[in-house]
């Protein structure tokens, strides 16, 4: 009895998805719950799995193609039904007549004798000229690149090899770029579902919120100090490793906590304060920028908060995120560090009014007590919503952050 693949309940205000990657062909044998569709929503991925044992037996919507929740992808035939093969009839009579085909071989021509006599060839000396001596410029530039000069030709007098032989052999003069020969000089692919939202959300925050970015500079000396002296410790006992973000994390829930404006929202005409901390940290995948959420952030250890952003991560990489995962977030962490980004100004992340960018440690001279000392400096910014949050209060936000991060004491004496 065949079943039919439907499209799955996708999550809470999405209807509908784009096929992206059929993962089995039709004909194939496919286990139950065995993933055999990939589809793509404004949110995330979701692979559909084979609801029974069977055979493909047939796709009904390609790729690219767009489908509601409910609608037939294919069928799942039963188990161990085969791809129909030819007839045994017009098996046996291909064979005959490849048998009559084998009978009629071209036939063989006679061979000639050749009757003529070989006559011996008369050796001829040429007077060869030696090949100069490549020019000073030249020697220079094959002794610094060793590079091979017997089957280059030279364009100087009496085949002399000048430089600007050697500067294709150099990589200084590439030919056309295979990808060029191959598409052309442009390439046009469709907006993935995935990107064309992120585009559009980004656009409109740019539109509504009174965004405005204000910078600082933290010393992450205390930091480093800190993972350095008890990284082996903590990932005994913890089983994961100490990162920077779960004291970020820590210090910005802290400053929400002080700065409660920056946790709000608006809605209408009206502001929604927030008295719970889920913290979104966004993550770089193949098909675009995301946001999964560590909800409960605030009541989380440094360790609880290492596993989550790493489940998470990983979740996000293979596309395997739920809409849960990516929904309900108040306040945002990016950071662009991981790329070698010294600053830039983070885009608000609707309805969010607050984000916080992250950037490279790099060892700068600061004036310590009045004396020159070479510290890991990273540059914060903190991107806000200016109809909500007051200069004052986004400033004084990320004094609050850098105060923690400087010194993280003050996260266990509530200073």
């Amino acid at each position: 009895m065949s079943t039919p693949i439907l499209v799955p309940t996708l999550g809470e205000s999405v209807t509908e998805a784009t096929v992206a990657k059929w993962l089995k062909k039709a004909g194939e044998q496919v286990n139950e719950d065995e993933p055999i569709v990939e589809l793509e929503t404004d949110k995330v991925s979701v692979e559909v799995t084979s609801p029974k044992t069977g055979t493909l037996s047939e796709i009904t919507i390609k790729e690219g193609d767009t489908v509601e929740v409910g609608a037939k992808l294919g069928v799942i035939g039963e188990a161990g039904a085969a791809v129909q093969s030819e007839p045994e009839e017009k098996k046996e009579l291909n064979i005959e007549k490849k048998e009559e085909a084998k009978k009629e071989t071209v036939k063989e021509q006679p061979i000639k004798e050749l009757k003529e006599e070989v006559k011996p060839e008369k050796v001829v000396q040429l007077n060869v000229e030696k090949k100069p001596e490549p020019s000073p410029a030249a020697k220079r530039v094959i002794e610094e690149n060793k590079i091979d000069i017997s089957n280059v030709q030279g364009t100087g007098k009496r085949g002399q090899i000048l430089k600007s032989d050697l500067i294709g052999l150099m990589g200084l003069n590439p030919g056309i770029d295979k990808k060029f020969q191959e598409k052309g000089p442009e390439e046009r692919v469709k907006m993935s579902r995935l990107r064309a939202t992120i585009a559009k959300r980004l656009k409109e925050a740019q539109n509504t919120a009174a965004m405005l970015t204000t910078f600082n500079e933290v010393d992450m000396s205390m930091i480093m100090q800190i993972r350095k002296d008890n990284k082996e410790e903590f990932e005994k006992i913890y089983g994961v490793k100490l990162g920077f973000m779960s004291f970020f994390v820590k210090a910005c829930v802290n400053a929400l906590q002080t700065f409660p404006a920056v946790n709000a929202e608006i809605q209408g005409e009206e502001i929604v304060y927030k008295n719970y901390y889920n913290v979104g940290v966004a993550v770089g995948t193949d098909k675009g920028l995301v946001v999964p959420v560590v909800r409960g952030a605030d009541q989380m250890s440094f360790a609880d908060i290492e596993k989550e952003i790493i489940t998470l991560g990983g979740k996000a990489r293979d596309g395997q995120l739920t809409i849960d995962e990516l929904q309900g977030g108040t306040f945002t962490i990016t950071n662009g560090g991981i790329y070698g980004s010294m600053l830039s100004t983070p885009i608000l992340n609707p309805p969010q009014s607050g984000v916080l960018g992250m950037h490279n440690i790099v060892q700068r001279p600061v004036v310590i007590n009045g004396k020159v000392e070479v510290r890991p400096i990273m540059y914060l910014a903190l991107s806000y919503d200016h109809r909500i949050i007051d200069g004052k209060e986004a400033v004084s936000f990320l004094v609050r952050v850098k105060e923690i991060l400087e010194d993280p004491r003050r996260l266990f004496l509530d200073l």
